[in-house]
């Protein structure tokens, strides 16, 4: 195809255009070939088929089976610009005609990170719950405000996960010189004991940790895998950082853990989202709440037009992308996060 008769098609939604492009990204984008914006929703099946032919790079979540993928032969690059790896498009068809599937997950890793390093920190010296004694005028002090309180250094800490937000926890905690055990499944000894750091059972990781980042990504192999006898085998007072995906728990079996006051949760995301106003959750002492507003940064969502042009740019040239993490032929079928609604 010559330049003029390629076609970039984008369709950002749950996100907006101006949340995550500036002018001078779409003026880039353009430069590539045709764009076709979508702001409000999805092409129709007609208009899709109109365009289809010239179509070179998607940026977006719209359904992609194989009856669309084989319209689309000149099709190089889809890039999901919502974060999730989505049950949506036939991976098998886009991958054999040699299509790459990309999404935008790592901008997330960082902010995501502070957040979970500040949960942490909270869980293990009680800061907002003295603030919520404080203001209902039930503070104690000193010493009685510190019963059970523990500080992260040299602690135990434990990973459940160690994918992009894993290894952005880790150089967070380098001051506190943790010890610190790995669960993932996906990725070998190797690779784990590359960062110094030991590679364990999920019962060693639970039994063993003070502190435990639950980072892990939703599949059709671990949905609900932590449930109630895994919370009740972690230490007493031992403390849980959910920041993934909440389909990786038994919430409801987590919530019954930590009303016992064995342990002490935060999280950042729920089974429903917004959660029902009156969700038990809500009313419960040993939660730290969080309304899944760990990455969502202004800053964090730009992050999202530079990624992606960067790689659009790279992928029009014959080149590999190297900013936005590529789907992988032998796990991206088993994905199964929830995809977000809102930015």
């Amino acid at each position: 195809m010559m330049p003029s008769d390629k076609t970039i098609l984008l369709v950002p939604a749950p996100r907006k255009v101006a949340d995550i492009f500036t002018e001078n990204q779409l003026e880039r984008l353009r430069a590539l070939g045709e764009l076709r914006i979508h702001d409000d929703g999805p092409p129709t099946q007609a208009e899709f088929e109109a365009l289809a032919p010239r179509l070179q790079i998607l940026i977006g979540q719209i359904d992609m089976p194989e009856s669309r993928l084989r319209m689309a032969p000149h099709l190089r690059a889809i890039f999901n610009v919502e974060g999730n790896f989505l049950p949506n498009i036939d991976y098998g068809c886009a991958m054999s005609r040699g299509v790459r599937i990309l999404n935008i997950s790592p901008v997330f890793a960082e902010p995501v990170a502070e957040a979970a390093l500040g949960m942490a920190i909270d869980l293990a010296r009680g800061i907002s719950r003295s603030d919520r004694y404080f203001r209902e005028g039930t503070e104690k002090y000193g010493l009685d405000a510190n019963r059970g309180a523990y500080s992260l250094r040299q602690q135990n800490v434990g990973f459940i996960g160690f994918g992009d937000l894993g290894r952005a926890i880790v150089p967070l905690l380098a001051p506190f010189h943790p010890l610190v055990k790995v669960h993932d499944p996906w990725l070998s000894r190797e690779y784990i004991r590359s960062f110094g750091y030991e590679a364990a059972t999920l019962e060693a990781v639970l039994t063993s940790s003070k502190i435990v980042f639950v980072v892990a990504g939703v599949t059709s192999e671990n949905q609900g895998f932590l449930g109630r006898e895994a919370f009740a085998s972690m230490q007493a007072g031992a403390s849980l950082v959910l920041v993934s995906r909440a389909g990786v728990v038994d919430f409801e079996a987590m919530l019954d853990v930590a009303a016992t006051g064995h342990i002490r949760v935060a999280t950042d995301v729920f089974p429903v989202e917004p959660l029902p106003l009156d969700h038990r959750a809500r009313r419960a002492d040993s939660l730290l709440l969080s309304p899944h507003q760990a990455g969502a940064l202004n800053a964090t969502l730009a992050g999202i037009g530079a990624m992606v042009t960067s790689d659009a740019e790279l992928i029009s040239r014959g080149l590999p992308p190297c900013l936005c993490k590529v789907a992988q032929p032998e796990t991206v079928a088993l994905l199964r996060s929830k995809p977000v609604d809102k930015s």
